[in-house]
């Protein structure tokens, strides 16, 4: 399975299920029509409470990114609640038409249940985990073929991502990383480069029983107007659970899109500039994990 279609359909489902309950919950009657339901008071409070409302909290359940199993379980239920009414609808249904609504409104209910249960019991098997998935991209004033280079050397990476503390090359495309965690706490694991084309991407994954299982992706191609590289970079990673899995969580903070454009902007200043500076006076501004706190104003060494 892609390791990004979990986090892709979890939100999918939380965008569908918000867009839903707000319109069970503002226009109830059009949505009793649409099924092939009378519309009368009854249905209508139906329609919003039993329906809307439990939709609408789900959504806001998952795109909050907390608790995803349990608000995904939620839904599986709502919906064999739904298709038991729709099950009773199709019998009780009067005239050709009002069948008919009401059969696309089971055979659509049924195809989102499959949806919710697929999610589910993957996000279950994760123990309520799901993997995270950041991406960025900045314009670097340098040529594609140095900024490839600067990039390809994996032993560089620690200079500008903060959450690595040692990447060394094993040879054969094979290298090992390691990650700084709180309470002295090291996430170790090995990667392999798995599609590489030089001065256009370079892709790599973790290998064997990594800690933390992860992979990487990182485009290059030159900016329009001679501007330099525009450089675009997806990650993904596996989060674990226990002491590890916290701390992994510290290491890569709340905002995982934040934190790779942080990085992208010290990768920036490296190669423009030749130095990153880290202070409070830095014109990248504080990063995610608070490293503005770092006091005036002592350029890294490169």
């Amino acid at each position: 399975m892609n390791k990004r279609l979990p986090r892709r359909l979890v939100d999918g489902l939380g965008v569908f299920s918000l867009g839903l309950g707000a319109a069970q919950l503002t226009a109830p009657g059009a949505i009793n029509r649409l099924i092939g339901a009378e519309d009368n008071p009854a249905n209508r409070a139906l329609q919003r409470w039993a329906g809307g409302a439990r939709e609408f909290a789900a959504g806001v359940g998952l795109e909050s990114r907390r608790m995803t199993a349990l608000w995904l379980w939620a839904r599986v239920a709502g919906d064999a609640f739904d298709l038991t009414v729709l099950s009773r609808l199709l019998g009780s249904a009067r005239g050709g038409d009002a069948r008919r609504r009401a059969a696309i409104a089971t055979a659509a209910v049924a195809g989102v249940t499959l949806a919710d249960l697929a999610a589910a019991t993957t996000v279950g098997r994760r123990g309520g985990r799901t993997p995270v998935h950041a991406a960025a991209r900045i314009t670097v004033n340098r040529p594609v073929s140095e900024v490839y280079a600067a990039w390809r050397k994996l032993e560089n990476l620690p200079r500008f991502m903060t959450h690595l503390a040692e990447v060394r090359q094993l040879g054969d495309g094979r290298s090992h990383w390691r990650a700084s965690g709180p309470a002295g706490l090291d996430v170790e694991w090995d990667a392999e480069i798995t599609r590489e084309r030089a001065d256009e991407h370079l892709a790599w994954e973790s290998v064997g029983k990594a800690t933390v299982r992860n992979s990487g992706r990182v485009d290059f191609r030159q900016a329009p107007g001679g501007r330099g590289t525009e450089i675009r970079v997806h990650l993904d990673y596996d989060p674990p659970g226990g002491a590890v899995g916290a701390a992994v969580a510290k290491l890569f903070g709340e905002e995982p899109d934040q934190q790779v454009r942080d990085d992208l902007r010290r990768f920036k200043q490296l190669l423009e500039v030749g130095e990153v500076v880290r202070s409070e006076g830095s014109p990248d501004g504080p990063d995610v994990r608070g490293l503005a706190t770092q006091h005036p104003a002592q350029p890294l060494p490169v």
